[in-house]
């Protein structure tokens, strides 16, 4: 990383940190501290790329008194290789991996470093992917094979395993579902017009009619088998494991300030981490959601659809001595297409709201329910500052906007305007 002083915080997915990476923390002199926390689909190499490209503008934005140190947190995560990441991928690396339902050779690896004890069951997942049997008893092996990884019994209920239901429920409904949501993601012709066109000997022939078509969708399932893993481990790595160290930090190092940053499944870590702050504390100043993960009710007292509950971040904005920001975009895909069909598909009952207000991500359309919160447009932020405290919505659609299917811009982030949004929030500037 081109800033210093930098130090890593290295996590395992039961949120342990390596002791020799919390020392490292400790030991930079700083006033202010930039922690940031990398999303679901980066390995380490990725991560590491995130951060440099990140932080790159912030010695020049921040005032005098300012002394910056800077922390990368890497934690357990996956890197599915047909979402390149833009500015990161040379052109032409989506093509490379190929939107089809096949798993990359750099992908299947990653799986099995996911799932390290599950290689018979990879490789028998990744023959049907390539070969795409047109066949109703193929799609019911590999919904099975999908359950064995994801640690459901096929006779148990959902409910008592606290698993999504999509993993207990008829595998081609599931697999359809997903390949049309492939198709309004613009990654692939919709089911039934693929259908239309393999009947007709059309382009679309190559892509396999009837039930082949589908595998396109078994591969979102695969995916959001590991979506599903990730955001389990991304709450605990928050709360058990980069809270702690970071309470310990303050308490050893009273003065310093710290300063929060999470991108999607990481934007999750980072606020769980809010979970270990002790009531009263001050020295989280600020925390800055870049297209974030997990449901944009997260913060409220009152979830509209259940009068009796409150989001699983309930109240927890007032532990931020300064402004919690959601920076959210219309241009991802991830979070505006497969965030709220997972979470429908999760077996919840959907209440009285629409599919999108039900279902919605913080980082497809801001914090919701949560009074007060003021919804403002970048330019407005970059020219004006942000509120001293409380939830803020930020739609950064203005430079978040780029990148392909099936994931849209979730991953474009690397933008000075939005390290202004952290210096703004933080208070740091000049």
């Amino acid at each position: 990383v081109g800033v210093g002083p930098y130090a890593e915080l290295t996590f395992d997915a039961d949120g342990d940190v390596d002791r020799s990476t919390r020392e490292a923390v400790a030991r930079i002199e700083a006033t202010d501290l930039l922690v940031f926390a990398h999303g679901w689909n980066s390995d380490r190499s990725t991560s590491t790329r995130l951060y440099d490209r990140f932080f790159a503008p912030f010695p020049n934005l921040v005032g005098s008194g300012v002394r910056l140190g800077y922390v990368g947190v890497v934690w357990p995560s996956i890197r599915f290789s047909d979402e390149p990441i833009p500015d990161f991928d040379p052109p032409g690396a989506l093509a490379e991996a190929g939107l089809g339902s096949a798993l990359s050779p750099a992908t299947r690896r990653a799986l099995g470093e996911f799932w390290p004890d599950r290689g018979a069951e990879l490789d028998r997942i990744a023959e049907l992917l390539e070969e795409r049997p047109d066949s109703a008893a193929a799609f019911v092996e590999f919904g099975a094979l999908v359950r064995e990884l994801v640690g459901v019994d096929a006779v148990a209920t959902p409910a008592a395993l606290d698993v999504p239901a999509m993993f207990a429920r008829d595998v081609l409904e599931v697999c359809r579902a997903f390949t049309d949501a492939l198709a309004e993601a613009g990654a692939t012709p919709r089911h039934d017009d693929v259908e239309g066109g393999a009947r007709a000997g059309g382009v679309n022939s190559a892509l396999g009619g009837g039930l082949r078509a589908l595998w396109s969708g078994a591969k979102e399932v695969l995916r959001q088998a590991t979506y599903y893993q990730m955001k389990k481990r991304a709450g605990v790595v928050g709360e058990h494991g980069l809270g702690p160290v970071l309470a310990e930090l303050a308490h050893r190092r009273p003065a310093l300030r710290i300063h929060l940053i999470g991108h999607s499944f990481g934007a999750r870590v980072a606020a769980f981490s809010l979970r270990a702050v002790p009531d009263g504390s001050r020295y989280v100043k600020s925390l800055t959601l870049l297209q974030g993960a997990f449901s944009h009710y997260a913060f409220t007292d009152r979830l509209p659809h259940d009068g009796d509950r409150g989001g699983a971040l309930r109240g927890l904005q007032r532990r931020v001595d300064g402004p919690v920001v959601a920076c959210h975009s219309p241009y991802d895909t991830s979070l505006k297409v497969f965030y709220p069909l997972a979470s429908r598909m999760a077996g919840d009952s959907a209440g009285l709201l629409g599919f999108d207000e039900r279902w919605g991500a913080i980082g497809h359309d801001g914090v919701r329910a949560v009074p007060g919160t003021p919804r403002l447009s970048l330019d407005t932020v970059l020219r004006g500052g942000l509120p001293g405290a409380g939830c803020v919505s930020v739609d950064a659609g203005s430079v978040v906007r780029r990148g392909g299917a099936p994931s849209g811009a979730h991953s474009d982030i690397c933008h000075e305007e939005l390290a202004r949004v952290v210096v703004a929030a933080g208070r740091m500037g000049r």
